[in-house]
């Protein structure tokens, strides 16, 4: 089967696929890294397992294909693109009656299954993903059992019991250097020392834990009695567990809402007029996301191809900078018309229609002018602008060892 595809139409798969999978894992390395520095301090504040860490992130990993699915789609075909410009293949393929149209059937089906993907992404596994998120964020800082017992810190258990430990291993299984305090309504009180600990859970009494003390001592004081000191090699100290807050069922942001929630909410009679606004917006968000990238393979194209007897790599900057700044400009609006400031439709539909107006236009440049450029007048710029950069390296003796460098930016340009 896929030799009956035409060999030009495999030879575009080949040559997109490949830097498309590479900015994929690059884009969400990037944005994984960034946020795993932020989720250790957190987890570690808190007092949490690593473990949690990489959960937290496995939840965040929808939220960030996001992003990178569209950017990894739109540079897997410019680079493609540049890559038969700059070799004159493209010019060859012109030559023998392939139109940019004909060129483009590849990577539109891989737009239209990438859209699908992203879709099915924003619509389903984003808000679900950002539950969990939500609800390992919401343990942490409410303090289950094993995620609030912080080393060389008190930590308070029951509102009885005071702990500090020195050391933990196995992931909080293991505990040494145990120093602990305990009070009981009687006015008892017992302080223990111990060499190592280790909690254990009761089958028939889940709202109680063992904390199993192995080499220490306790003293034991209590009202009007001299205190006693009690050696032991092995003690059980019940501890119950405190009762923790339950976490909210799903649903209560936008974000967490699936397709058909956003759908029945956004749109009914009697729904609050602040939760239709928050609704809607969201709604409008994904969909502008998803349905835009239709158009990335018409603006790859229209970026990819650089002038004349040039192998300026300017239009792979500025694609990068247009779909950031049109992610960032949809996050803007999406958060205006959440607040109620203005509608959806203004909000986030409008810029999309300028945005495909402009793509449109620099496609139709690129396929359909001789000799058009959509960035020309930025390729002069970044051209004049590199030669005075030569210009100053060579007039100023002080930096002339520095020529080389000036060169190969004029060069780049």
């Amino acid at each position: 089967m896929f030799k009956s595809i035409p060999a030009i139409d495999r030879y575009i798969f080949r040559l997109v696929l490949m830097p498309m999978c590479g900015v994929f894992l690059v884009a969400a390395s990037l944005l994984i890294l960034d946020k795993m520095l932020k989720l250790f301090d957190f987890v570690a504040l808190q007092g949490g397992p690593v473990s949690v860490v990489f959960k937290m992130l496995a939840n965040l990993l929808p939220e960030y294909a996001g992003l990178a699915i569209p950017l990894g789609l739109l540079l897997g075909i410019l680079l493609a693109f540049r890559k038969l410009a700059t070799s004159s293949e493209l010019d060859v393929m012109r030559a023998v009656g392939l139109s940019y149209t004909r060129l483009l059937r590849v990577p539109y089906m891989i737009a239209i299954t990438l859209a699908a993907v992203n879709f099915l992404n924003v619509s389903y596994l984003q808000p679900m993903a950002r539950y969990y998120y939500e609800q390992l964020n919401f343990e942490l800082k409410t303090g289950a059992l094993g995620a609030s017992i912080k080393v060389g810190e008190f930590t308070t258990l029951a509102d009885k019991l005071a702990l500090r430990i020195e050391q933990s291993r196995e992931d909080g299984r293991q505990l040494i250097g145990i120093f602990a305090r305990l009070s009981d309504d009687k006015g008892q009180v017992l302080t223990i020392s111990a060499r190592e600990g280790r909690f254990l859970a009761l089958q028939n009494q889940p709202d109680t834990i063992i904390f199993r003390l192995t080499d220490g001592q306790i003293v034991q004081d209590s009202p009007g009695m001299t205190p006693r000191i009690l050696t032991f090699s092995r003690h059980d100290l019940p501890i119950p567990l405190p009762a923790l807050e339950r976490f909210r069922e799903r649903g209560g942001k936008e974000r967490e809402y699936i397709l058909p929630e956003l759908l029945r909410i956004g749109w009914a009679a009697d729904a609050p007029p602040l939760e239709r606004a928050q609704v809607r917006a969201s709604f409008s968000y994904r969909m502008v996301e998803v349905v835009m990238m239709l158009l990335m393979p018409l603006l790859a194209v229209a970026l990819a191809i650089p002038p004349k007897r040039s192998t300026s790599a300017l239009g792979l900057f500025v694609s990068i900078v247009m779909v950031v700044a049109y992610h960032k400009i949809n996050e803007s609006g999406a958060a205006a018309a959440a607040r109620g400031d203005v509608s959806a439709l203004l909000a986030l539909w409008a810029p999309f229609a300028l945005f495909s107006a402009l793509i449109l236009w620099m496609y139709w440049r690129i396929a359909y002018v001789p000799g058009g450029q959509p960035i020309g007048a930025l390729e002069k710029f970044a051209q004049g602008f590199g030669k005075r950069i030569v210009a100053f390296f060579k007039r100023h003796p002080a930096a002339r060892k520095l020529t080389g460098l000036g060169e190969e930016v004029g060069h780049a340009a």
